[in-house]
């Protein structure tokens, strides 16, 4: 890992420690079919798209990560889903997550595989060797 990767993954780690507002949709707890995923306010009286403070924050560019760390996982690594033992060689230099769906027989083999490249699993099987 660069300098420059440390430097912005320690600018990363300083931001996600502060907390984050959550950004909910507008009067998505008033209304049930509402789901509080983020849309963009766009009504003429919106008091969220006019930045009424008591209504809540709305998502800006500042509170993202930086853009050459987006992605990585906190290890320092950039993290990549494996859903085979043949996905393991895009994998080179990168820490690997094995997909939920995959079973113990391929799970063992893809672990076997991963510790022979010296990549790191960041979800073992929990009794494994």
């Amino acid at each position: 890992m660069t300098s420059e990767t440390e430097r912005l993954m320690k600018v990363r780690a300083r931001q996600k420690k502060k907390k984050k507002p959550e950004f909910n949709r507008c009067d998505s707890h008033k209304k049930k079919k509402l789901s509080p995923s983020w849309r963009r306010p766009r009504g003429l009286h919106n008091k969220l798209r006019r930045h009424i403070a008591a209504k809540g924050k709305v998502v800006k560019a500042g509170f993202g990560s930086p853009r050459d760390v987006k992605g990585y996982h906190p290890c320092g690594m950039r993290e990549v889903l494996v859903k085979n033992p043949d996905d393991l060689l895009e994998a080179e230099g990168c820490a690997v997550r094995i997909a939920g769906t995959v079973g113990m027989k391929k799970r063992d083999e893809i672990e076997a595989r991963a510790r022979e490249m010296n990549l790191k699993v960041l979800n073992p099987t929990s009794g494994g060797d």
